[in-house]
């Protein structure tokens, strides 16, 4: 078993060896996806850490995995590691755990602190009477300027991938989850800073909100960042409805 630590948390390996013993049957679930189960652990000095088991790999990508890319729970690990050191919210990374045999990547685990937030981004999109929503979005424009200004591409940008959590009256922190896709560029231009916006809602009033807050920081026309960011947003929506009617007509039969 392979065991990377962040620096200063070496000290929680017993209790981390402890945790993927008794994983399958405790822990609170707090995640079940059709790929990987999150569960969150206790541990003795108080600490509240956020376990990833990410899904077993077929043959091909457990070769793969092993060998040839780094795995989920290392890209995660590491990507959480850069987006700490630029100030970019992210749960405190612990350590990813890999069981690699000679036929590759077996299983593999990512650790990071159990963030306490309010909610997920998602709810505060849908709900239209959330406390202070304006002002959030007007916050959430200007957290992903300073990522988008690092040339950071968060891949997998959605609503769900977005935590909130108000600190004050009218400040709000945001945290990103669910980062073993991330893309690292010199700069982005305009379009890809609005194709990346646009996978966080197709909702033309929270688009606006935010065109009009991100549009003023990247000195452009509002107008002009408006209809892209629209644009890229119903282009994204209808890739996704696509792929989602192709996928049921190949398997018709689940």
């Amino acid at each position: 078993m392979k065991k990377v630590f962040r620096s200063n948390f070496n000290h929680l390996e017993n209790q981390f060896d402890d945790i993927l013993n008794k994983f399958k049957k405790d822990g609170k679930l707090i995640g079940s996806e059709k790929r990987n189960i999150i569960k969150f652990f206790d541990l003795t000095d108080g600490i509240k850490v956020n376990v990833k088991s990410f899904k077993k790999p077929n043959f091909i990508n457990a070769f793969i995995y092993g060998y040839v890319r780094k795995s989920k729970a290392r890209r995660s690990f590491e990507y959480a590691t850069i987006l700490q050191e630029k100030g970019i919210g992210t749960p405190q990374p612990f350590a990813y755990f890999e069981n690699i045999t000679l036929f590759g990547l077996k299983e593999s685990y990512y650790f990071s602190e159990q963030q306490e937030v309010d909610c997920e981004l998602r709810k505060v999109i849908f709900d239209m009477n959330y406390p202070e929503r304006e002002i959030i979005f007007i916050q959430l424009a200007q957290f992903f300027y300073k990522i988008h200004n690092f040339g950071i591409e968060f891949i997998d940008n959605t609503a769900g991938n977005t935590l909130v959590k108000k600190v004050r009256d009218k400040e709000y922190c945001f945290y990103l989850v669910d980062l073993n896709r991330m893309a690292f560029h010199k700069s982005l231009t305009m379009h890809k800073r609005a194709s990346n916006l646009a996978k966080l809602t197709n909702d033309n009033i929270v688009n606006e909100l935010i065109s009009d807050e991100y549009s003023r920081l990247i000195k452009v026309q509002k107008d002009t960042f408006s209809k892209l960011l629209q644009s890229e947003s119903d282009r994204f929506l209808n890739n996704f409805n696509r792929r989602k009617n192709l996928k049921k007509k190949l398997f018709f039969w689940k």
